[in-house]
């Protein structure tokens, strides 16, 4: 029995050594996209790992800075400034928290998944247009659709030396998996940064590099008096989105991770609290916020853990490298960490579900490329209404279906049935029918096959029946 044990605790220390160096450069990566200090995306790490890997909910998947927020937060940074996100993350901390004290988490099973998909697309786009410009250390206009316009004057601004470390960077994450031994000792994500930090300091290239403040100067912890900013209507706004957002890609990360173990299921409830826990911390310590993440929860997953000691102890040696070397990431050049962002937004773009979709629900793929183009022109959280609103649209339609069956029975006159769901949507059809109907003829109107009837159909065929000097339609089976 202790034997057993003593595997499952060096499964786990394994495990979170090698969250651990996928999480750093992200987090760094992140952060840095998001337009903050790189040391706020290792603060949201570090609190990922202490406070929501050590709560129930799910016991395998890994929390801490995305990729998925980072347009709504350097968004927020960019109208609010970085003294406004402790209290915009702490906010949203407390939704979360009363979310999962209602037990809504399981809620959020409920979304469209082409609105999920869409909403990570447009995510992607738009991280992988403005990474494009930190390749070559040039700067992004504002805006998605600024920064795809941009994309054709970019050549002739580009650093071609920051460009080359920059492409080094994404073919080192590209070729380096194929070696899947090596692969599963040392993560793609280090081994390229590391890789391409070492050649431009040994070779002295002038590239942009990580700015180092300290973890000190780094974190601003909220006033009183900025508390008080939670009273204005788009500070809401944003922190409504942020809860959403962050909680919607925990809970679906929580999903995805369930079906790759055979381990206890994920309690979602429990899970959005813990994450509302978490995000309330970062808050309080300004940083970045926080998700579940599906690419550190796989590669705990994938490298043995067994239980939440391994994500609890990732958060422990991102503590460690941040307290005692954080110079280290002095060295790091911007372009490597675009070239890792830009790996992380195409991995964001649902290719081969949208190919899977096109076969049989073409009307799931208009859902998904509208809500990505949406995010795209507008923002993420207006791209999210706007999927929202016309997947519920689409349902609606779905739904709705009338079928109207005609019988000529000769001198008995026509029989009408409708059959299925009478609402708006499908009135012009009921009305054409109807209304081809012979004016000298005798018609029963049969109803008792309809499984709703909304009223502006039952206002409608009452008016029809009235047209024809006949008795008003009754919503079972008669005469009119």
């Amino acid at each position: 029995m202790r034997k057993r044990c003593g595997v499952v605790q060096k499964a786990d220390l394994f495990a979170s050594l090698v969250v651990f160096l996928v999480a750093l450069p992200l987090c760094v990566g992140v952060a840095i996209a998001s337009g903050v200090p790189a040391e706020l995306g290792l603060v949201t790490g570090i609190v990922g790992g202490l406070v929501a890997g050590a709560l129930p909910g799910s016991s395998l998947q890994v929390s801490g800075p995305a990729a998925g927020l980072t347009v709504l937060v350097y968004e927020a940074v960019e109208r609010y400034g970085v003294e406004a996100l402790g209290v915009l993350v702490f906010g949203a901390g407390l939704v979360q928290l009363g979310l999962g004290a209602l037990r809504l988490g399981r809620w959020f099973r409920a979304v469209s998944m082409a609105v999920v998909q869409g909403m990570l697309a447009g995510i992607g786009l738009v991280l992988i247009a403005g990474q494009v410009y930190a390749l070559g250390d040039a700067a992004a206009p504002g805006g998605g659709l600024g920064k795809l316009a941009g994309l054709v004057s970019l050549p002739g601004r580009v650093d071609p030396v920051a460009l080359s470390v920059g492409g080094a960077t994404l073919a080192v994450l590209l070729l380096w998996p194929r070696w899947r031994r090596g692969a599963r000792v040392v993560p793609a994500p280090l081994v390229a940064v590391a890789l391409v930090s070492a050649v431009t300091g040994v070779f002295g290239l002038d590239v942009r590099r990580v700015e180092v403040r300290g973890l000190l100067d780094a974190v601003r912890m909220p006033e009183v008096a900025d508390f008080g900013r939670l009273t204005e209507v788009g500070v809401i706004g944003t922190v409504v989105a942020f809860a959403l957002i962050a909680s919607a890609e925990s809970l679906f990360s929580a999903a995805a991770v369930d079906r790759l173990h055979r381990g206890p299921r994920t309690d979602y409830d429990r899970e959005l609290l813990a994450q509302g826990a978490g995000n309330a911390v970062c808050g309080l310590l300004g940083a970045l916020p926080m998700t579940a993440v599906i690419v550190r929860s796989a590669a705990n997953l994938q490298a043995g853990a067994r239980t939440k000691a391994s994500r609890l102890l990732h958060g422990v040696w991102l503590l460690v490298f941040t307290v005692f070397v954080p110079g280290a990431l002095g060295v790091i050049p911007v372009a490597a960490l675009a070239g890792l962002l830009v790996h992380a937004g195409c991995r964001l773009v649902p290719v081969r579900e949208v190919r899977v979709l096109w076969r049989g629900h073409r009307g799931e793929v208009l859902v998904l490329v509208v809500t990505a183009g949406a995010i795209v022109v507008g923002n993420l959280f207006e791209g999210v209404l706007v999927g929202l609103t016309l997947a519920v649209a689409k349902t609606a339609w779905d739904v709705s279906h009338v079928h109207i069956e005609t019988e000529d029975r000769g001198d008995a006159g026509i029989v009408v049935r409708v059959l299925g769901h009478a609402t708006f949507l499908r009135l012009p059809k009921l009305l054409d029918a109807l209304d081809a109907l012979p004016v000298d003829r005798e018609v029963r109107l049969e109803l008792g096959g309809l499984r709703h009837l909304d009223h502006a159909c039952a206002a409608a065929l009452e008016g029809w029946a009235a047209a024809r000097g006949q008795e008003p339609v009754a919503t079972s089976s008669s005469t009119t």
